[in-house]
């Protein structure tokens, strides 16, 4: 069974923002500056980091 990355991480966004209860500013910071981070001059670095 395939699932595409976006829904999967969308469910497990949905799950922890119901179960842990972060705040909502907590939540704005993180995907923003992930999505700064990852169209940055840190990106090769964080993908070989990654791999």
């Amino acid at each position: 069974m395939d699932v595409p990355l976006w829904f999967a991480l969308l469910c497990v966004g949905v799950l922890g923002v119901k179960l842990i209860r972060p705040p909502f500013w907590l939540v704005l910071v993180l995907l923003l500056g992930g999505y700064l981070l990852a169209d940055s001059l840190l990106a090769p670095v964080i993908d070989t980091a990654v791999k």
